[in-house]
């Protein structure tokens, strides 16, 4: 039996095909192999087509299944993880009305902070464990305010995996996990958040029929299935956001567990079995992918929108002629400090850890006599591993004190540079292993389609490639030197 995982991300369509038996991948696949493009019609405006995505999925599914790894007719369970807090809203015809808004789209910005007060911050924190902020239900505020014409059109309002669960088998589903990080979620009483849907005029004929996230969402219908050789009548077995689904793949489902990612953003993700929820709201707590009313697991979420972009930045910009593993090595090659160069990586939207702020990018203390490329490629990741221990101080305030940190070794985990730096800068040993979105979509396929009994048993036979300890470099001063770097561009 085979395992289908689909990862819809920002900058790619990744394929992974498991087998069941042994976990193994049998073959991957991305599309396209460049990054996909953002489109930024306004400063602080991120968008990207759901029809491109699904063009991309029928793609990346077409490369791997020719790889002839396997039969494509053994694919017995399809899993999907997605890039969270996206709004894609479909007419009564199931065609998507306009572009989605993406993740890291600011314009509800405004709009969020005003239902935040309105609605009463200690009232929105102790039932949506997050304020209305820039989420899904603001975006979706924002297009009823300004595009009204397209807004009177909305049948349904999704997240990005579930309209590629839409156009595989017609089926419009959600989850109370999908529901919650769009901020549409009321934890206290366990049901659609009425303060959200009535302050902003929401009806809640548009929030589609609510499953849990290990279940079937619907089977390949006959016309999907002949577009992606597969066979028709197997489930959607599992849909969950990419930092949900991050953890499932890393085994990190039970309180005090966490796990961290650095691709195109940054997060820092923590279990918990307690309604956590941080006073200025610059964490986000939403209920993990084994959330039940009955039995709270929820994901505290301190994300970081500026890491793998800014790093795929300079590279544009600086060495756009070498590939990431050779600016890995130009990093190396610099040392530790970056000769006091400072980056701050907070040039992609409004960063929720500090609180909302749009700062941009900040490049300090440049000598133009002293540094060099290599210098500038440190730095940067220097950089982010900052932003990465500013967060987790934030965590550590709320309570999360983590003495292990699982990461897949993926995108910044790479680099040597990066890791250890994290590592030296935290103060928290990083356990990496072989993982990825779409594996973990595919063993999560898994374990909806009853083919595992728990996360637990899907990765009995997975062992760590190794575990990356502190204690090489002492970034402390340099550390509270990016600090004050910040705060002078905070009170600016």
């Amino acid at each position: 039996m085979l395992l289908l995982g689909i990862d819809v991300g920002t900058s790619s369509i990744k394929i992974s095909v498991v087998d069941a038996a042994n976990g193994n991948i049998k073959a991957t696949a991305t599309y396209p192999e460049q990054e996909t493009e953002i489109i930024a019609l306004q400063t602080g405006w991120a968008e990207q087509s759901p029809n491109m995505w699904w063009a991309h999925v029928q793609e990346a599914i077409s490369i791997c299944n020719a790889k002839k790894a396997y039969d494509p007719q053994d694919i017995a369970a399809i899993g999907i993880a997605y890039q969270m807090h996206g709004l894609v809203m479909v007419d009564k015809n199931q065609n998507s009305l306009r572009n989605s808004i993406i993740w890291c789209d600011s314009r509800a910005v405004e709009i969020g902070e005003k239902a935040f007060e309105t609605i009463g911050k200690v009232h929105a924190l102790e039932h949506l464990l997050n304020s209305p902020g820039n989420f899904t239900a603001s975006k979706l505020a924002w297009v009823k305010a300004n595009e009204p014409e397209i807004y009177a059109k909305v049948d349904r309002i999704m997240l990005p995996g579930d309209f590629i669960a839409l156009k595989l088998t017609g089926e419009a589903t959600t989850s109370i996990s999908a529901l919650s990080e769009g901020v549409f979620w009321d934890f206290k009483t366990k049901s659609l958040s009425k303060d959200v849907m009535d302050y902003y005029g929401f009806s809640e004929s548009v929030i589609p029929q609510i499953r849990p996230v290990f279940s079937s969402h619907g089977q390949l219908s006959s016309t999907a299935a002949n577009l992606l050789g597969l066979k028709s009548g197997i489930p959607v077995s599992y849909k969950a956001g990419d930092q949900p689904n991050n953890a499932l793949s890393l085994n990190v489902t039970e309180p005090g567990e966490v796990a961290a990612t650095a691709g195109t953003s940054g997060v820092i993700y923590g279990v918990t079995d307690h309604l956590l929820y941080d006073k200025e709201s610059r964490v986000n707590t939403f209920a993990h992918v084994n959330y039940t009313t009955e039995q709270q697991r929820l994901g505290v979420l301190l994300c970081i929108n500026g890491t793998g972009s800014m790093y795929r930045w300079a590279r544009a910009q600086f060495g756009s002629h070498l590939d990431y593993n050779t600016i890995n090595e130009l990093s190396a090659s610099a040392p530790a400090g970056s000769r006091g160069l400072r980056v701050l990586p907070f040039g992609n939207g409004a960063e929720r850890m500090l609180n909302n702020r749009i700062t941009g990018a900040h490049f300090g203390n440049i000598d133009l006599n002293l540094h060099n490329t290599p210098d500038l490629f440190r730095a940067v990741q220097e950089g982010i591993a900052f932003s990465f221990r500013y967060g987790l101080d934030i965590l550590r305030e709320n309570g999360m004190k983590p003495s292990v940190i699982r990461a897949g070794k993926s995108n910044l985990f790479l680099s040597e540079i990066f890791t250890q730096s994290f590592v030296d800068i935290t103060g928290v040993p990083v356990e990496l292993h072989e993982s990825d979105g779409s594996y973990g979509a595919a063993i999560g396929a898994g374990i909806g389609a009853g083919v595992y009994s728990s996360a637990s048993e899907a990765f009995t036979n997975k062992k760590p490639l190794g575990v990356i300890e502190p204690g090489k470099t002492n970034l402390e001063q340099e550390y509270q030197e990016w600090k004050q770097l910040l705060s002078k561009t905070l009170n600016h």
